[in-house]
């Protein structure tokens, strides 16, 4: 039998990993098409752009890495307190990984436009996506902290 603890502890699982691959998919799309503009003037360039095409991807597979470290914790007896701190272990990393994969995304897009006209910047521009992904990682390492607790 399941409690209200298990199924609140549920729901903030579910909130992580669809939160995280949402945010993933907003970025990806912008990042996406931007990379098909600059690829249909200069196909030559999807080397030093598929990187920054890809970055905001990341936050989606952290998001699925803590759903699963937080399904091992369930457990169906589990009280309301033990489920509603199941479900804010897992929030650090639902909300940045939401919010940083959508400004990532954009931080990506511009970069990916600067590609397209100084090519030979584009290692140097993988770090400003790179600090947005800095927060994500900090949610994630307090989300696997949290969870550490179970």
């Amino acid at each position: 039998m399941f409690t209200t603890g298990y199924a609140i502890a549920m729901a903030g699982i579910a909130l992580c990993v669809l939160l995280c691959g949402i945010g993933s998919c907003v970025g990806l799309f912008k990042t996406g098409s931007a990379a098909a503009g600059v690829l249909s003037e200069d196909p030559k360039k999807f080397g030093s752009i598929m990187v920054l095409v890809l970055l905001p991807a990341t936050q989606g597979i952290y998001g699925f890495i803590i759903g699963i470290i937080a399904s091992g914790k369930l457990g169906g007896d589990m009280v309301t307190a033990q489920g509603w701190a199941l479900f804010g272990a897992v929030m650090p990393m639902a909300i940045t990984g939401f919010v940083s994969a959508i400004f990532q995304g954009k931080t990506s897009v511009n970069c990916i436009y600067t590609v397209g006209k100084q090519p030979s910047l584009s290692a140097r521009l993988i770090l400003y996506p790179g600090m947005v992904e800095f927060y994500a990682i900090l949610g994630l390492i307090i989300s696997i902290m949290l969870l550490g607790q179970f």
